[in-house]
């Protein structure tokens, strides 16, 4: 099946828009290579991809967006959840005339991944799962529900300082302050009530994808770092032994945003994933 943009895309190397829906999105690269998705995480936005997207446009027609009331998206058209974010990217592919894609996908993104491969089956050509929440046991999950259910009460940047501590490395944060501000300003930027729904399906997502039913079956690449504390090396251990044949990579080194601190250490064996599946 095609991945590629058709011939009456625009020829610029970079375009903007936005889509009837309010869904702001950049597509970058050559005009008819394979299309490539990017999906940030939680509070964040498409610009999450900045480092990435040189290498990754040097291949594929990237397209990367910002999520339901995150950067420069309008919100959400019904309560979100994993199943209208996927539909969110769906729609995004109908707008660009793509049938399908390797989509990659940080943190919330790795579940909305995974859904939209659950969903619109034939519409994923590859999966890239990064740093993703899988089952966290009774417990843990009853705990980090009810966090979840807090935002509302208070407010998106509350847990700001302790989610930069779990996200990055002491040194990063001691020598990459433009850096910490930037992640600052994303979360700033998004939506309240956009935010707090958001973490919700961060939370009570997960509950959906362990199992997955139906089964997923696109090749897929599952990556996180040993040091993440919320998205573990033996969540994503499980997650890839849900998928069959998947391939998984636990990068040394880094916190949840490694591919902030170390974007070549996730770049380039994307890429390499990337290369064998086209085989």
């Amino acid at each position: 099946m095609s991945t590629t943009l058709p011939e009456s895309d625009a020829t610029s190397e970079t375009t903007s828009d936005t889509t009837s829906d309010g869904t702001a999105f950049e597509v970058t690269g050559a005009q008819h290579a394979p299309v490539m998705v990017l999906i940030h995480g939680l509070g964040l936005c498409r610009r999450l991809w900045d480092d990435h997207l040189p290498a990754f446009a040097a291949r594929y027609r990237v397209v990367r967006y910002d999520l339901y009331g995150h950067g420069d998206s309008a919100p959400p058209p019904q309560a979100p959840s994993l199943a209208v974010y996927a539909g969110q990217l769906a729609a995004l592919l109908d707008h660009l005339g793509v049938a399908s894609a390797v989509i990659v996908g940080f943190s919330i993104g790795g579940m909305i991944n995974r859904r939209f491969a659950m969903d619109y089956p034939a519409r994923a050509a590859a999966l890239v799962i990064l740093n993703s929440p899988h089952d966290r046991g009774s417990a843990a999950q009853a705990a980090v529900e009810a966090r979840a259910a807090s935002v509302r009460d208070e407010g998106r940047m509350a847990t700001m300082d302790a989610a930069l501590e779990r996200w990055f490395t002491p040194a990063f944060r001691s020598t990459a302050p433009t850096a910490l501000q930037l992640v600052r300003d994303w979360r700033q930027a998004a939506d309240p009530e956009s935010y707090a729904g958001a973490t919700m399906v961060l939370a009570a997502g997960v509950t959906e994808l362990v199992r997955p039913h139906p089964p997923i079956s696109v090749p897929a690449l599952v990556m996180t770092c040993a040091d993440d504390t919320g998205s573990t090396p033996a969540m994503s251990r499980e997650i890839a032994a849900e998928i069959s044949g998947a391939d998984l990579l636990i990068i040394d080194g880094c916190r949840h945003l490694g591919l902030v601190e170390d974007p070549a250490g996730f770049t380039a064996p994307i890429l390499d994933f990337c290369e064998r599946t086209d085989r």
